[in-house]
């Protein structure tokens, strides 16, 4: 699961989120029926999104926001959530990713403190537990070659903005939902069913993208995990966004607090 949570963080920059009111719908509702996959011309309705898609991810530059994601596991009948922030930024020629998880809520119990950080420089993925006072320095590239923050989520999640449009198809049966509510809510809905062959198919069945209408971004993702027996779905909403507001690289400058224990995790073991 803490693999999820990193991938949703990384992945977060590219959605814009306020407060959501999109309901969840399933294929068998009447006014929700996910359409058979159909060869899709070039200026249709859902080309036509993915490709705005594309043209304003590519464009950040900034992003922060608050990070509200829930893990929900049915077979176990629990409930995790997790709130927190999130920034984004690119200077310097590569993009750097801090996420400060805040708190956390066990299924129907109190909201309690809980204090965790992510952070990604284009070569070192840090996690730093307040709670077993320890961190985690995994590197992910090599210090002449950093990767962009969208290149090492796409290795767990689709990510648009990253992906090419013609990799998503595919990886996936991309639909345009049919639901009467969308159709006059702020939002689209892609539906994405991981095609049998995909590099996805391990981690999950579907994935849902909710995509602000004026803004052309993703404003909530909702991911099915493969194991249909286990069900677990991952959410992830983010709350009252920032973009291309510029943030200051000392947001970025995390120091580890005497008295954690360090593990260095270099390249070659990281391959291995």
């Amino acid at each position: 699961m803490q693999r999820i949570v990193i991938a949703g963080a990384i992945i977060g920059f590219s959605f814009i989120a306020g407060p959501l009111y999109a309901q969840s719908c399933s294929a068998s509702s009447p006014t929700c029926q996910v359409q058979p996959q159909q060869p899709q011309p070039a200026g249709s309705p859902l080309e036509t999104i993915l490709e705005e898609l594309q043209k304003k991810a590519s464009e950040l530059q900034s992003y922060e926001c608050k990070v509200d994601y829930l893990v929900n596991q049915t077979l176990l009948e629990s409930k995790t959530r997790r709130t927190g922030a999130l920034y984004y930024a690119r200077f310097d020629g590569r993009s750097r990713l801090r996420v400060d998880f805040l708190t956390l809520q066990q299924d129907e119990e109190p909201q309690q403190e809980y204090r965790e950080q992510i952070t990604f420089d284009g070569v070192w993925l840090q996690q730093v537990s307040y709670q077993t006072r320890s961190v985690e320095r995994r590197q992910m590239a090599e210090p002449n070659k950093p990767i962009d923050a969208f290149a090492l989520a796409s290795r767990q999640v689709p990510v648009f903005g990253f992906s090419k449009v013609e990799d998503l198809h595919k990886q996936f049966e991309i639909t345009l939902v049919a639901d009467e509510q969308l159709e006059t809510s702020p939002f689209h809905r892609l539906h994405l069913k991981v095609k049998p062959d995909s590099i996805y198919k391990d981690d999950y069945s579907t994935i849902d993208f909710w995509i602000d209408k004026t803004l052309g971004l993703p404003a909530k993702i909702v991911a099915v995990g493969a194991e249909a027996d286990v069900g677990e779905t991952y959410e992830i909403k983010l709350i009252e966004p920032k973009v291309n507001t510029g943030i200051d690289k000392s947001v970025f400058q995390v120091s580890i607090p005497a008295g954690f224990s360090v593990e260095t995790i270099p390249l070659e073991k990281q391959q291995k």
